[in-house]
């Protein structure tokens, strides 16, 4: 079985996740921010006490930052990159920028790596009725957070010998 000290050593399992974080990030909007006082940002000025919402789903598809395959799953992107999941770069904001983001941050990350560790280790998955990866919807009903608009339906076979 997998465990928490083997995470640090799945470099593309974190590729993976580094990337699904892009395409489909927890929370489209980041908690609005009031601006302190008056700054010009690229030819942008903002007044102070301006409210800040930034939009990590927009952010997470631009094509000026991730090239016109942005709408692809493509965890290689990451591969040698500085980009991480803790807010240091605003090009991926999954968990909000700095020492304001999500306080729960390193539970829901080593929560996820955990768990989807353990599901890739110890079952095969299939798609029903013969159903092609291309098959499977993707889109997204938005609001506070970002959900699928359709279940996915996959089939789990338990793969490890007892």
């Amino acid at each position: 079985m997998v465990e928490e000290k083997d995470l640090r050593k799945l470099d593309y399992l974190n590729l993976v996740i580094t990337e699904s974080f892009r395409l489909h990030p927890v929370a489209p909007l980041i908690v609005p921010r009031e601006s302190r006082e008056d700054i010009t940002i690229e030819e942008y000025f903002i007044p102070k006490k301006s409210r800040i919402i930034v939009n990590t789903w927009a952010i997470g598809r631009d094509p000026n930052v991730w090239s016109q395959n942005m709408e692809e799953l493509h965890p290689e992107r990451f591969i040698g990159s500085d980009i991480d999941l803790r807010g240091h770069d605003f090009r991926l904001l999954p968990f909000g920028p700095g020492h304001r983001g999500c306080p729960g941050m390193q539970l829901g990350l080593v929560t996820v790596q955990f768990v989807l560790a353990q599901l890739v280790h110890c079952f095969s998955w299939e798609l029903p009725n013969g159903m092609k990866p291309n098959d499977v919807d993707m889109t997204e009903v938005f609001g506070l957070s970002v959900g699928r608009a359709n279940h996915l339906l996959a089939t789990p076979t338990y793969r490890l010998v007892a």
